[in-house]
């Protein structure tokens, strides 16, 4: 090998021993000064030690190894550097070497060692000097990022004799065994395993003999532990003075090369087959290094990006951000994650989004040396996400619609709400025109008609602003009655059914949709949706949202139509159900209540009715139909008819109850109550139970003469009364079997009520629900009327007003809002008649009885003022007498009486009771009855336990009704 050669292999690995740590280029009048501390250490000879103990002194060779400055290696000047620093080295080396060697290894020459640590320090100086083109060399270290950071590279060297000569301190980091302890030992034997040392020791023999050799080497390190590995060998032959062969070894860890080719190879695959936009950003924000898929989204080669800043691909201030962010993640070290930006790629409009990541790049010293970019385009996704945050929008809007629109049972209500959805979430702007008629309560709505027809504006909203912008079309308030030309959008979405889009108007409104309000195949009316300039215009998206809603709203609003409908129906089938206005009655003072079970029809099987009978007498009658709802609505309707009907007969309490018993069983079949009885034994037992109709009833007649009243109970709550100062009490009124059921009769309880006193009529559904039973509740309404603050002890002349107190102070402390029953609840306080309004005679079976009952009468009526009565009943009252002397038995008894009417009965004992006839022009009699029906406002006649009453009614003089000539009475007789 040439000297040439030699020097330049030697710098090689002088230069992989020197540490790799960055130092000042320094100028210094001894160049050789600030470099030998580091030369002695990195050439491992300074604390090279022989077995023998002596100290090998490299000072000579240090200081001869700066004599060159210019660092050429010409043969001239290398023969006498050589030569200097053998002679130095020679002078001042003591020992033998056949003391620091192997017993009987022979003896070697000193020189050879000098000689090696020479040329490594030699060539130490040569490597490491820098020239300046003029001026002292200076020395310095291999500077930072070097590639001996990252490979571990070592060497040593064996003398002529085959043994390690020289042990550098990388060599101890390499193979973990020190210069101590490797100085002198046979790196074949040392290293290699039994079975290849043969190969070794030949390959040995070869290299001393001047042959180089590189190769791969397996090797064992010494020791209990035997540590594995694989080393890559260069070994180049040498001679040491006296001429004898030596070596140099150069050896590399092949497992770090491995490792590096494998992570550069993966590096290159990451960057260079990366799908994602991949930069490397040095340390001055300059691009270094750009993959392909970052070149081909940009244009351009890979190279033509080198160099170029953040401005150059981002305008501002989005550069301005992300430069801020550059600078924070090189000085901070902390990576970025997901951080969003926003550009454009050059030749395209199309605004771009991009996730990229940063973090910063370290060299193998742990030195900054740049930013990683890694970036992905997220455009598609961005698009993806607003589509799929739009549709989750447009759900929420469905889900909100639907809580919040309907809860009303009101068109104008559920109109408002739509709107209340609407605006500002999907719109600015927002009207709702429903049809006229329909809101007018027709049966059948315009459906698809022109589109012309008068629609109402019902409702409006505005995000923007209270009012419709100027330039638009002419406003309509809230309320009026308005329609749209035929060939207008708007008309033409109610004719076809189907959303139009409104063309912009020249005004602040640049989007507007109209879509028809369609629900059961039918138009009920129309919602505009308006977005103005500056928010997105409708998209398809939109139109099918906006049908979706208005559907939704149209829906609720056609039900709330028919709810409207349903609740007219209720409301008059109740008035013709329930007694009209407040109840009257003689000697009483009447309040109701009636409370339905079932909001939607405002009616049910519960009922209470007074009924005025003749002689100043009251019929109290409630009753409760099982079932609830229309049916038992129309049971209820039917049997309070019959109790009217069957109280105009003035039967007796317990009669009444047992005729409306044979009604009740015949509801719910053809032939009535023989066919219901008929069908009753053939009845399957399965057969369906709505077609019986079950009903209970209390019914009581109070007259208001004697303050007695007679009470008749089928199944029902028995009666409570409340006696002035006495505490609340139910009458023990024996319960019947209820109505429908039929075969037991029914029993009477006459009770005479002292003036003042209280009674109450109710149904079972003010006392009993699913959270109080029965007991619970007759006792909370007993407690209720037994109020001291309610019950007053003494007729006062708001006493009509305080019974209605009385009413809501008992709803009000019971439990009526369950919504399980009806409640009907009737209340009367008793003002008996006063003994100076009643007249009552009694005349024998005579003639002169008729004059005598003429006399009481007219002088009664005197006393009473009512003398514009006197003619007209004395002729009737002469008539009644005159009929029960000739008709009639035993002794006639005759009674006026004076309340809100003037009623004159007359009784007697015979059990026939008059019947009225037209009399023929011939006949001399017959016209009497006819003549009390022509003055009288009504008469009639009734049965009593001792026989009959016939009698008749005069209005009050300045009462509603007039009194009747009788010249003309009698002249329309004939």
């Amino acid at each position: 090998m040439t000297e040439a050669g030699r020097g330049e292999l030697e710098g090689t690995v002088r230069v992989s021993e020197i540490p790799a740590k960055a130092t000042k280029s320094t100028e210094s009048k001894d160049p050789s000064g600030g470099a030998r501390p580091e030369a002695a250490g990195d050439s491992g000879l300074g604390g090279a030690t022989r077995d023998s103990g002596a100290t090998r002194d490299s000072g000579a060779v240090r200081g001869e190894a700066g004599g060159d400055p210019t660092g050429r290696g010409s043969g001239r000047r290398e023969s006498e550097r050589r030569a200097s620093a053998g002679r130095a080295s020679g002078g001042r080396t003591s020992g033998s070497r056949g003391s620091a060697g192997r017993g009987g290894a022979g003896h070697r020459p000193e020189g050879r060692a000098a000689a090696g640590a020479q040329g490594v320090a030699a060539d130490h100086a040569g490597g490491v000097m820098a020239g300046h083109g003029g001026g002292d060399p200076m020395w310095q270290t291999s500077p930072p990022g070097s590639i001996y950071d990252y490979i571990k590279v070592a060497s040593f060297s064996i003398g002529p004799d085959g043994l390690v000569d020289q042990w550098s301190l990388r060599a101890e980091q390499l193979f973990g065994i020190s210069a101590m302890r490797a100085v002198g030992m046979d790196p074949i034997e040392a290293f290699v395993d039994p079975d290849r040392r043969e190969e070794g020791q030949r390959k040995m023999a070869e290299v001393l003999d001047g042959r180089e050799w590189t190769g791969v080497v397996p090797f064992r390190v010494p020791g209990p532990e035997g540590v594995e590995g694989l080393a890559e060998v260069y070994v180049m032959p040498t001679t040491v003075e006296g001429g004898e062969r030596a070596a140099v070894c150069i050896v590399v860890d092949v497992r770090t090369l491995r490792r590096m080719e494998t992570d550069l190879a993966a590096s290159q695959a990451i960057f260079g087959q990366s799908p994602f936009g991949f930069l490397l950003i040095d340390t001055d924000l300059r691009v270094r290094r750009a993959n392909q898929r970052f070149a081909s989204l940009y244009g351009g080669d890979v190279d033509d990006h080198r160099g170029r800043g953040v401005s150059d691909y981002l305008q501002s201030p989005e550069a301005e951000r992300v430069e801020a962010t550059l600078r924070r993640v090189m000085e901070t070290g902390d990576s970025i994650t997901d951080m969003h930006i926003t550009g454009f790629v050059p030749g395209s409009d199309e605004r771009r989004h991009w996730s990229v990541n940063l973090y910063r790049v370290h060299s193998g010293t742990g030195r900054p040396i740049g930013i990683a970019w890694l970036g992905t385009d997220i455009t598609a996704r961005r698009a993806a996400a607003r589509e799929a945050a739009a549709a989750r929008r447009n759900l929420a809007l469905l889900n909100d619609a639907g809580s919040r629109i309907g809860n009303s049972l009101d068109l104008e209500t559920t109109a408002r709400e739509l709107l209340d959805v609407v605006v500002p979430g999907f719109c600015d702007l927002a009207t709702v025109d429903l049809y006229q008629g329909l809101l007018a309560g027709d049966e059948t709505p315009p459906g698809l008609a022109d589109g012309s027809a008068e629609l109402r504006r019902v409702a409006f909203a505005s995000a923007v602003s209270d009012a419709p912008f100027v330039g638009g079309p002419a406003p309509v308030r809230v309320g009026a009655v308005h329609h749209y030309p035929f060939n207008s959008p708007c008309a033409d979405a109610l004719r076809t059914a189907r959303p139009q889009q409104v063309p912009e108007d020249g005004s602040l409104i640049q989007s507007t949709l109209a879509v028809p309000m369609v629900a059961h195949d039918t138009v009920v009316g129309l919602v505009q949706f308006s977005r103005t300039k500056g928010s997105e215009p409708f998209g398809e998206r939109d139109r099918a949202l906006a049908v979706e809603l208005a559907a939704r709203a149209a829906v609720c609003i056609d039900n709330a139509r028919l709810y409207r409908r349903e609740h007219e129906r209720a409301l008059i089938l109740q008035r013709s159900l329930l007694p009209p206005g407040d109840p009257e009655a003689s000697g009483l003072d009447i309040a109701c209540r009636y409370l339905p079970g079932n909001a939607a029809t405002e009616v049910g099987g519960d009922w209470f009715d007074v009924i005025e009978l003749p002689g100043h007498r009251t019929a109290l009658v409630v009753g409760d139909v099982m079932g609830r709802g229309l049916r038992a609505a129309v049971a209820m309707g039917e049997l309070r008819t019959a109790v009217r009907t069957l109280a105009l007969l003035d039967l007796e309490p317990a009669e009444v109850l047992s005729a409306l018993d044979e009604i009740a069983r015949g509801l719910g079949t053809s032939g009535g109550v023989q066919s219901a009885s008929r069908t009753a034994a053939s009845r399957p037992l399965d057969k369906d139970l709505a077609e019986v109709y079950l009903a209970t009833c209390v019914y009581a007649v109070y007259d208001s003469v004697t303050r007695r009243c007679t009470f008749a109970n089928a199944g029902h709550l028995p009666p409570v009364l409340v006696e002035p100062g006495e505490s609340a009490l139910m009458l023990d009124v024996p319960p019947g079997m209820p109505l429908g059921v039929g075969g037991e009769p029914f029993e009477e309880v006459e009770v005479e009520l002292p003036e003042g006193a209280l009674l109450a009529l109710y149904t079972d559904g003010l006392v009993e629900s699913r959270d109080h039973p029965l007991d619970e509740g007759l006792q909370a309404f007993v407690g209720a009327l037994t109020d001291p603050a309610q019950t007053p002890t003494t007729l006062r002349a708001d006493t009509a007003r305080s019974l209605e107190d009385v009413c809501d102070h008992v709803l009000n402390t019971l439990d009526t809002h369950h919504g399980e029953d009806d409640i009907a609840l009737l209340m009367a306080r008793v003002q008996g008649l006063p003994a100076d309004s009643v007249g009552d005679w009694i005349l024998p079976r005579e003639p002169r009885s008729v004059g005598r009952a003429r006399e009481h009468a007219r002088g009664r009526l005197l006393g009473w003022d009512l003398e514009p009565l006197v003619d007209t009943a004395e002729l009737l009252v002469s008539e009644l007498v005159t009929n029960a002397l000739r008709y009639g038995e035993g002794e006639i008894r005759l009674r006026l009486l004076l309340d809100r009417t003037l009623v004159c009965e007359v009784w007697d004992a015979g059990l026939v009771q008059p019947r009225r006839r037209r009399a023929r022009d011939t006949d001399e009699g017959g016209r009497g009855l006819q003549l009390v029906g022509l003055l009288s406002a009504a008469w009639g006649s009734r049965r009593t336990p001792r026989g009959k009453t016939v009698w008749f009614e005069l209005p009050l003089p300045g009462g509603e009704h007039g009194l009747t000539d009788p010249a003309e009475a009698l002249l329309s007789l004939f």
